[in-house]
């Protein structure tokens, strides 16, 4: 069932990914996490391939825990669960440094590691039916590696609400603080995220790489230090094939063609 586990359909340069175990409403389990993986790894080396969407297959994004790896939680040894953890960790850092735009299309609930998922994503388009939080404190966890991603999509004070309360919160608020950029019909948020990622897709393939790769790198760093890697970006840019095309096609007024 593994390979099954993760299905694909392009649109045009978009590539749709669709976490696929409904019935156990698409937990990050081991064999999940490790075939989104795969299909990470084959997307990035597919040059027609723009932009990334992930969604859910039937009425959830993710659930989040894997209900088996729950039961056994405990009677696992530390190392085990450390080793699990990690993998989880490599999943999200994979995604929030991928280096083609992904959006996240929350058809349905996202929860805990789901919602995590969803932040690693450049861009989320949330069902206006949906929910989506942090509910790791009410059973004694604790959102660790999620909050990481969710303190730098949110901020720390909307953080600390979500994390501590454990709350699911509609999309609406969701927007409110900032965890998700759009909000869509009822039904809509796949095809509106396709949409979206199309549109993205069609701006210069090296700028979109190297403004991800900024962005992820200005948080950590120094308002100097930022600065001058800034403009060494700035500088390499300016040699790029893309930039050629996309100068000729301005001054000679159509559509570049990257």
């Amino acid at each position: 069932m593994s390979e099954n586990l993760v299905t694909r359909r392009d649109q045009g340069p978009v590539r749709l990914l669709v976490l696929n175990d409904p019935e156990r409403r698409n937990p990050l389990s081991d064999p999940l996490a490790a075939a989104l993986m795969k299909e990470l790894d084959a997307t990035e080396r597919d040059a027609s391939v723009r932009a990334v969407v992930l969604s859910g297959a039937g009425p959830a994004f993710s659930a989040g825990a894997d209900l088996d790896f729950l039961r056994r939680v405990r009677g696992e040894t530390a190392e085990a669960n450390l080793a699990h953890s990690r993998r989880l960790a490599d999943l999200f850092l994979r995604v929030y440094t991928f280096p083609k735009p992904t959006l996240a299309a929350v058809n349905g609930p996202a929860v805990a590691g789901g919602a995590g998922l969803a932040a690693a994503c450049d861009l989320v388009v949330m069902d206006e039916e949906a929910r989506i939080g942090y509910t790791e404190v009410r059973i004694g966890f604790v959102a660790a590696l999620v909050g990481v991603l969710l303190v730098r999509a949110v901020g720390e004070k909307h953080a600390r609400e979500l994390l501590l309360t454990g709350d699911l919160v509609d999309a609406r608020t969701a927007y409110r603080m900032g965890l998700v950029n759009r909000v869509a019909a009822a039904g809509a948020s796949v095809d509106e995220a396709l949409a979206w990622a199309e549109r993205i897709a069609a701006n210069a393939p090296s700028s979109l790489t190297l403004t991800k790769e900024l962005v992820a790198s200005f948080y950590g760093m120094g308002l100097e230090d930022a600065l001058r890697y800034a403009a060494t970006a700035g500088a390499w840019i300016r040699q790029s094939e893309d930039l050629e095309e996309g100068l000729a096609a301005f001054f000679e007024k159509r559509r570049p063609r990257f």
